[in-house]
């Protein structure tokens, strides 16, 4: 895969334990969380609370900055993917006409770097569900088998270790369903499981590992490549892209393949997709919220 550009011109600085973003026109908490990526972050009025493994991060803003208050910062900075330099990704997809009034419109997203065990497991817990189910059952895993940490009051997301513990019926009282089994073989199937030979092998080559672990079908996979591992050459389809995909870049009779409507968003988007995909998802989701 050709790799893009990863240097931005000091977008952001340091100040003490805060990283303070600059280009607003790449960075708006907002987009970033409510894209899809992402499930574990809460809203207040003065901003917003994100977590990630065992660490917590306090994100508000004004009309000139972001701040990102955390007691990790290089763990943020990389979790923010602050050195990807979206205005060249936003140039080069605005090159599609159609692609323009999904960046204008989600202008401040950044796809994240998650923990892939995290992403695994949230991923799974995410299939056939909404936005608001999954966020609940994964609060109440973490609180149910994760790490109060009590200087914050939030509890981390639990180590594979910990998860070990929990039974089938653990899972289902947390409100998992039927993915109740899968997660608990999953937790056993990732037992050595080499994340580093997904990082450095082709998509291609890494979905076949990712589509072998209990309760991960195509969807599922590309999120964990793209959330997980940073993999932009993958595009996840669900329903709100079966959407778009009629909408925006069908002509022909109304197409319902998701493995005929991702090879065909791929093809137009190819190395872009990943970025392409949270763009068109947050655009249409938003549209239809609005109605």
């Amino acid at each position: 895969m050709k790799s893009l550009p990863k240097k931005n011109q000091k977008n952001y600085y340091l100040q003490g334990n805060k990283i303070v973003v600059t280009n607003l026109n790449e960075f708006n908490i907002t987009h970033i969380l409510e894209c899809g990526q992402v499930f574990r972050y809460k809203k207040f009025d003065w901003g917003y609370e994100v977590y990630s493994k065992d660490k917590m991060a306090k994100i508000f803003s004004n009309d000139k900055e972001v701040i990102i208050e955390t007691s990790d910062l290089d763990y943020f900075i990389n979790y923010f993917n602050l050195e990807t330099n979206y205005t060249l990704i936003k140039e080069k997809l605005g090159k599609y006409e159609v692609m323009k009034p999904m960046i204008e419109k989600a202008y401040g997203i950044r796809i994240l770097k998650q923990d892939p065990f995290e992403m695994i497991i949230s991923f799974i817990i995410s299939a056939n569900n909404n936005i608001k189910r999954i966020q609940l059952i994964i609060d109440k895993i973490c609180r149910k088998f994760g790490t109060m940490q009590k200087d914050f009051n939030y509890y981390a997301f639990p180590t594979r270790e910990q998860l070990l513990n929990a039974t089938v019926e653990d899972f289902i009282e947390c409100g998992a369903g039927y993915r109740a089994k899968y997660l608990y073989d999953v937790v056993r199937q990732l037992n050595n499981f080499d994340y580093d030979y997904i990082n450095k092998v082709s998509s291609e080559k890494a979905l076949p590992k990712i589509l072998s672990l209990s309760g991960v079908g195509p969807k599922v996979a590309d999120c964990i490549l793209l959330f997980g591992f940073n993999k932009s050459d993958v595009f996840p389809v669900d329903t709100w892209i079966i959407k778009v995909y009629n909408s925006y870049f069908n002509e022909k009779k109304e197409e319902n393949d998701t493995k005929i409507i991702r090879k065909n968003l791929l093809n137009i988007f190819k190395e872009l997709s990943g970025y392409a995909q949270q763009y068109l998802f947050y655009y249409k989701r938003s549209l239809e919220e609005v109605d």
